[in-house]
């Protein structure tokens, strides 16, 4: 595994010196704006080290229009980095980013760091339905951990861990993100970082050209885990199976997984 320096990631954005801000956030602000109960402040106080607000991408500092429809605003994309305490649980991380982006009104691009490792998290967001000055994340967290070495199997005939990953770096300046409007510009970045969970899975960083092929891989990362999900429940199963007869039974079935998720995968 290649250790990268956190500044790295920023650095490749290239985001210019007029959407700089560079201040820490006080802790106290993510806890009056988004920890609901006393066990998110805890997790709040007892894991985040530092909050960094290292830029805001508005209209007047890098001339993209802002968005908005009958769903959501967009007046501002915030890049933010929080560096935590020590070593915390996958799903500790998962939520305490949630509790971030939860805090900003606008979407996020979020570096969570966590000793050597770094996880950006991003999300979309909308008007809540039955609160029209309530913001809610939309479709989940979009996360990928940084600088994470793949298993030689997925590369043998394609790109090197270090190509997918540098491909993966060389995609994320804002200049190389559609300029249409924020919404266009903050789904961009959504689309490399499924561009790179995809890559772990086939050895090949490719980014999608059309709104159709973003969506197709966007279920089929989904469907993708959720039959890595299945087909390794089924073949703990199958070592615990006494019987010959179940045996063959859970084996004709992870056959068939096996199978829908080789198909699967041509949507990667």
């Amino acid at each position: 595994m290649t250790v990268i320096d956190v500044g790295t990631f920023i650095q490749a954005l290239g985001l210019p010196d007029s959407c700089r801000v560079g201040q820490r956030v006080p802790k106290k602000l993510l806890l009056e704006n988004s920890a609901a109960t006393v066990a998110d402040k805890r997790l709040i106080i007892d894991n985040i080290a530092e909050i960094q607000w290292i830029a805001a991408l508005k209209p007047n500092t890098i001339g993209v229009p802002s968005y908005r429809d009958t769903r959501r605003e967009y007046l501002e994309v915030a890049v933010l980095a929080v560096t935590l305490k020590g070593a915390v649980k996958a799903t500790h991380r998962s939520h305490l980013a949630e509790l971030v982006h939860r805090a900003v009104p606008y979407p996020v691009l979020l570096q969570l760091i966590d000793g050597q490792t770094q996880t950006l998290f991003l999300a979309h967001k909308r008007w809540a339905q039955n609160e029209f000055s309530k913001v809610v994340l939309e479709g989940g967290l979009v996360s990928a951990a940084l600088f994470r070495a793949m298993p030689e199997t997925t590369v043998a005939t394609h790109l090197t861990y270090s190509e997918v990953e540098q491909a993966f770096m060389q995609s994320l300046s804002v200049t190389r993100q559609p300029q249409v409007t924020l919404y266009t510009l903050y789904q961009g970045w959504i689309d490399c970082v499924q561009a790179l969970l995809a890559a772990r899975l086939t050895g090949s960083y490719r980014m999608t050209t059309t709104q159709e092929q973003a969506a197709a891989r966007r279920q089929a990362l989904a469907d993708y885990e959720r039959l890595e999900g299945e087909i390794n429940r089924l073949r703990g199963q199958a070592v615990k199976e006494k019987q010959m007869a179940r045996q063959v039974e859970v084996n004709l079935r992870l056959q068939v997984l096996q199978a829908e998720r080789q198909r699967i995968a041509q949507y990667l």
